[in-house]
Order: structure tokens, then C-alpha cells, then sequence
């Protein structure tokens, strides 16, 4: 039985979903040292230049940054180290082949812990143009100006 039930979220990536077009998500498992567990307990990583790739049949997750553990001793881990993933073969076959195909990454969305766990969200995601990136911001702003004017003329009609 573990300790913890349920989900907890670490860390997210926001700005991904604005810079990428997200494909397909995957969940995997990561390996950790034992002051990277703690540190991600306190609720410490950063996903911001964080990318995954696969190699030689593994998917190792790389740049993500999880702080030093502050009561940690001499063999504290390196923040910015590789980290393998852990996947189903088959879903590592698929990752592999939508990465050599052009213009597609793998992208860390989120890190949480599942039932005790810790987990990272990985996302196949083909990076967005900068008119992309305008026309999505355009098409949020029109809908929200919508729902406020319909707000509006229904606290009107009240």
C-alpha cells in the first residue's frame, strides 16, 4: 500500500502548449537518486528548457532542473543531469519514429507524483511559427471578449 494516494503536481510546463503544437502525450516513469525524490517532494523542478530524446532504445530526459536537496550531504545529485525514462517498448519504438520524422520533440509537460510514484507527462509536439503563436493568442482574446459581452447582455436582460 502507499503512502500517498492520488495525484500531486511538481511542476508544470505552461509555456509549451503556446510554443508547441502537442501531437500525442505520454506517461513514463522516471528513475531518480534518492535527494532528487526528496527535493521534488518540496515541490522544486523547473521544466522550462527540459526536452527528452531517445537513444540506443532508452528515452532519457535531459535539462530539466531539480534543485539540490538542502539537507542533503556530500553525494547530493547534479540538477541538471540526464534521467532516464521508463516505457513500454513498443511506446518507445513509436517515440523513435515520430522524432526522425521532421519537426516533431519530445517535450516534458508536467512532473507529479502518482500514488508515490514520480511520473513525467511527455508530449510529441511540432514547434509552432510565430504567426501561429499570434493567431492563437488572437482567436483566446476573441473569445473571451465574446463570453464577456454575452455576460453582459445576459446580467442586462436580468
Amino acid at each position: 500500500m502507499p503512502k500517498e494516494i492520488g495525484e500531486k503536481i511538481v511542476a508544470t510546463n505552461r509555456k509549451a502548449r503556446h510554443d508547441y503544437l502537442i501531437e500525442d502525450t505520454y506517461e513514463a516513469g522516471m528513475v531518480l537518486r534518492g535527494t532528487e525524490v526528496k527535493s521534488l517532494r518540496q515541490g522544486r523542478a523547473s521544466l522550462v528548457d527540459g526536452y527528452a530524446f531517445v537513444e540506443f532504445g532508452e528515452v532519457w530526459l535531459d535539462a530539466v532542473h531539480i534543485p539540490e536537496y538542502f539537507n542533503g550531504t556530500w553525494n547530493n545529485h547534479a540538477t541538471r543531469r540526464k534521467r532516464k525514462l521508463l516505457l513500454h517498448k513498443h511506446e518507445i519504438e513509436k517515440l523513435a519514429q515520430k522524432t526522425r520524422e521532421g519537426g516533431y520533440t519530445l517535450i516534458p509537460l508536467r512532473i507529479y507524483f502518482l500514488d508515490g510514484n514520480a511520473k513525467v507527462e511527455l508530449a510529441v509536439a511540432k514547434g509552432k511559427k510565430e504567426y501561429d503563436k499570434r493567431h492563437a493568442l488572437r482567436e483566446r482574446q476573441d473569445k473571451r471578449e465574446a463570453d464577456r459581452a454575452m455576460s453582459a447582455r445576459k446580467h442586462l436582460g436580468e
